[in-house]
């Protein structure tokens, strides 16, 4: 047998003889930073207004593999806003709100990619306001919330999310939020 022939024998019994190749884990958590957009909707349109969400933070438990097409996911996050023209502003001209989310749901892949994701999650929300809303400036409620996440340089994951809150119990508002997050393993 010639050298060249025992080389590729021994490559093929390497081959033929390994174990089956392992999904790469994704990183399970990760923390970061949000903004957006929101408005009030409904019977809130007037009274929250229309504002935006200069600052937020976010941190998100959702261990997966790169195999998996769905999985479970957990997130928090909250957000202040400063919304405009709301009937709500008396005092100050701004009505200036502090928004925290709890959130559970499912995250699934329903494209080849492995870095693309969608998430639905519904949780409660806490609001704190500093002027008057019908009556109360603190409020919980339902929340519900869409997703759609994307990994970039292996450990940034970028999400948009689209939000409504307070479902029933309070102020209602759609909101558009934007994140970038650090992924950890």
């Amino acid at each position: 047998m010639t050298r060249a022939g025992l080389v590729i024998g021994l490559i093929g019994l390497t081959v033929a003889g390994a174990p089956p190749g392992h999904a790469d884990p994704l990183p399970s958590g990760s923390i970061g930073v949000l903004f957006g957009g929101g408005a009030g909707t409904g019977k809130s349109r007037n009274t929250l207004g229309i504002g935006y969400y200069q600052f937020g933070g976010q941190a998100a438990w959702q261990p997966m593999n790169t195999d998996q097409h769905i999985g479970w996911s957990f997130k928090w996050q909250f957000v202040f806003g400063t919304m405009y023209e709301s009937d709500s502003a008396r005092v100050d001209d701004f009505l200036r709100t502090l928004q925290m989310d709890f959130l559970a749901g499912i995250r699934f892949r329903p494209w080849a990619s492995p870095t693309r994701y969608l998430a639905l999650r519904g949780g409660v929300e806490l609001l704190r306001s500093n002027e008057l809303i019908d009556g109360q400036r603190a409020y919980v409620g339902a929340v519900a919330m869409g997703s759609f996440e994307q990994y970039a340089f292996g450990k940034l994951l970028l999400d948009v999310d689209l939000r409504y809150g307070l479902i029933g119990s309070g102020p209602a508002e759609l909101a558009l939020l934007v994140g970038a997050s650090l992924a950890i393993p």
